[in-house]
């Protein structure tokens, strides 16, 4: 599993219906791309759930560098440049995944926290630890998904979360999901992944 972000803030008084748009009439394109495991659309709107900022950030977990390279020298990633420019596209190597209490439902909410590998600490310890409680949150209710990737550049763990309704707080920066395409999400491999 990898996993996939770019984040393109808008300006303040930015119009958020022209990306809901967006989303409503293209969204369906990647809902059978190969290789893909899972895309969820998502914003962040300026003054709501704590957002500093307008936001379209989507977020995948690609199955395999292949369909992850296809997307990104493709098409469709030609039409996030010819609108918005070239962003920056953030990419972690999975660790874990697991199906959620409300796997079967539709997710309308998400939840992204980066937290930084300590240095000195044995980062396998760390890793070991974050990975064995990927499965007891996914437990929560409400959690439709939970993944968690590294970054070894910067020595960073990345949680996601999808939401069937409201993400906590305290689960990190909070999305609103427009949108999931996730043609391969039963494929994906559950569990620790090394």
């Amino acid at each position: 599993m990898h996993a996939m972000q770019y984040r393109i803030t808008l300006p303040a008084d930015y119009d958020m219906k022209i990306i809901r748009r967006r989303v409503e009439s293209r969204g369906h394109l990647l809902d059978d791309f190969p290789g893909l495991g899972l895309k969820a659309y998502l914003i962040r709107e300026r003054s709501t759930d704590s957002s500093p900022v307008n936001q379209y950030a989507p977020f995948y977990l690609w199955n395999t560098p292949q369909g992850m390279n296809s997307f990104l020298w493709g098409p469709g990633f030609q039409g996030i440049i010819d609108d918005f420019g070239r962003p920056e596209v953030e990419h972690w190597t999975g660790l874990a995944f697991e199906h959620g209490t409300a796997a079967g439902r539709v997710p309308r909410a998400a939840a992204r926290r980066a937290v930084p590998i300590p240095p000195g600490e044995d980062p396998a310890a760390v890793i070991d630890r974050a990975a064995g409680a990927v499965r007891e949150y996914a437990a929560t209710p409400g959690v439709h998904s939970a993944a968690l990737a590294v970054d070894p550049r910067r020595w960073e763990l990345l949680h996601f979360t999808l939401w069937e309704h409201t993400a906590p707080a305290a689960a990190g920066d909070r999305y609103e999901v427009l949108h999931v395409s996730a043609p391969e999400l039963d494929t994906i491999e559950t569990g620790r992944q090394w």
